[in-house]
């Protein structure tokens, strides 16, 4: 199969723009993973580029299929500005690579944790995986390959994300939606989740 990602990068320019900066991570035994900044007005945007490479593949599979499989590409917005939020590239990047590196397969509803804040200052080290297809739409490939979803990633701060951990995703996302949550927000503190 012809190399994805130069289709994939220019689903991203098609949806975002001209990025305005980008930076690349290279992991231990990983392939490269760039993240690309797009500015929407008074939004960021962090796309990675470079998960797309390959399907994710289940851990527990004995073979893995080098067509067939999930494929994603992770996207991060916040509101410029307000928090050095250009920091983030690495753990974008960590995320990014943990398909290959932990064999995780990324999905609409999982929670991913860096560890750290994602960026100087920030209240989150983790991010809630949501359904793609809305600010970039997914990209067909050839069959028998599936396609590529562009998922946005919504920050969690430790508390919210240890209550999505007992009541599930869509609930934390019905709290944020009518708490009126700015989930672009780099400095909001957590929902009201009482």
């Amino acid at each position: 199969m012809a190399d994805v990602l130069p289709l994939v990068e220019a689903r991203l320019r098609s949806a975002l723009g001209e990025p305005d900066a980008r930076a690349s991570v290279t992991f231990l035994g990983t392939d490269r993973v760039e993240v690309l900044r797009f500015t929407d007005g008074d939004v960021l945007r962090y796309a990675t580029l470079g998960m797309s490479a390959a399907p994710m593949a289940d851990p527990a599979a004995v073979v893995t299929d080098q067509v067939r499989g999930p494929r994603a590409e992770l996207v991060l917005s916040v509101r410029a500005g307000l928090a050095d939020t250009d920091k983030v590239l690495r753990p974008l990047a960590v995320l990014a690579a943990s398909p290959q590196v932990e064999g995780v397969v990324v999905a609409p509803g999982a929670s991913l944790d860096v560890g750290e804040p994602l960026w100087p200052g920030a209240p989150f080290t983790s991010v809630l995986v949501a359904e793609g297809g809305g600010l970039v739409p997914d990209l067909e490939l050839d069959a028998p390959a599936d396609p590529v979803r562009f998922l946005p990633l919504l920050p969690m701060t430790p508390n919210e994300a240890a209550w999505k951990r007992v009541h599930g995703a869509g609930a934390l996302q019905e709290r944020w939606l009518s708490g009126g949550t700015d989930l672009r927000d780099p400095l909001r503190g957590a929902v009201a989740l009482g």
